[in-house]
């Protein structure tokens, strides 16, 4: 797996230094507060269990499930929930933890479903990754972890058709490799 990549753009130890600078921020934020935490699933599981450790407050987890990129290396511009329900979110602050922000298209469905549905008291977005160009719909993230170029980048929970997730850093896959495996 690691040939696959053509460069690596932080090493796990730089990740999980910028995870403690994040998680103060958010402890900062939240303390006294009735904290709700909602990862995105897949890719934010590495980075959510990481950042979660780092954050000494008493908070309720949940997650969701939605799809965007359908397998591709570009959002479809369709997002597909998952699930039936949302998360109780009801007068409660909620913290959308997310691997990256992209077209933003994905991060204001679910903001949107959130505040018609669930009636959160606040809602802010926490990213590992943030690239650096314009996006489809105007969406920004409160939090974040790294701002990169607009390549396609995996590892730490962001994968290409499902693979490599479990690589400890993140790197830019090989531009060959996108559209043969």
């Amino acid at each position: 797996m690691q040939d696959d990549i053509e460069k690596t753009l932080f090493h796990a130890t730089t990740i999980l230094s910028r995870l403690d600078a994040l998680a103060q921020e958010i402890t900062e934020e939240y303390r006294g507060k009735e904290l709700t935490v909602i990862a995105v699933l897949n890719g934010s599981l590495m980075f959510m269990a990481d950042l979660l450790r780092r954050i000494p407050l008493p908070l309720k987890l949940d997650c969701i499930s939605v799809a965007s990129y359908h397998g591709g290396t570009e959002s479809t511009g369709k997002v597909t929930f998952n699930q039936l329900t949302i998360p109780d979110v009801a007068d409660r602050h909620v913290l959308i933890v997310d691997d990256i922000l992209d077209s933003g298209l994905t991060l204001d469905a679910i903001c949107e479903k959130l505040r018609v549905e669930g009636k959160p008291r606040s809602i802010k977005i926490c990213v590992l990754l943030r690239k650096i160009k314009a996006r489809r719909v105007p969406v920004e993230a409160h939090y974040v972890g790294f701002d990169i170029g607009d390549e396609f980048v995996v590892g730490y929970g962001l994968d290409y058709q499902e693979r490599y997730r479990n690589l400890p850093f993140v790197g830019v896959l090989r531009h060959e490799l996108i559209g043969a495996l």
